[in-house]
């Protein structure tokens, strides 16, 4: 199942997709970094960044971050609200992934406007975030 605004494969690392992807508007970017605002949810994206592309189940994510069952779920909850993951049910299970689409498009926000329009004084930023996979 592919939620709305992921590709069939959001793993995959490719600047030349993240140098076009610009299709995130201002409010997708605001309700994304509002997320990400929050020490928890942007502890747990970045562990499941780091579990892409296979994700984690809600179990292992709760243990590995020592947060709440409770807790983790409404955090998880504000984090697919925004487009920034999404959970795919497995049994009893949930697994969550990381919409790694989702972050390009935030971090193409971000930079559409970078240097005023001059790549070159981009590329030092942009070589920062080429994915080492």
């Amino acid at each position: 199942m592919v939620r709305k605004g992921m590709s069939e494969h959001p793993w995959t690392c490719n600047l030349s997709y993240f140098m076009i992807y610009r299709t995130m508007d201002k409010i997708d970017a605001l309700a994304a970094l509002s997320a990400l605002g929050h020490e928890a949810r942007l502890e747990i994206f970045r562990f499941l960044v780091r579990a892409a592309p296979d994700g984690k189940h809600a179990g292992d994510v709760a243990s590995h971050l020592d947060i709440r069952a409770n807790t983790l779920s409404a955090h998880l909850m504000v984090l697919t609200n925004a487009g920034l993951i999404a959970g795919e049910r497995e049994g009893r299970h949930i697994r969550y992934r990381a919409n790694l689409d989702a972050m390009r498009g935030l971090m193409a926000f971000m930079l559409e406007d970078c240097c005023g329009g001059s790549p070159d004084l981009c590329r030092p930023i942009l070589d920062e975030l080429v994915c080492r996979c």
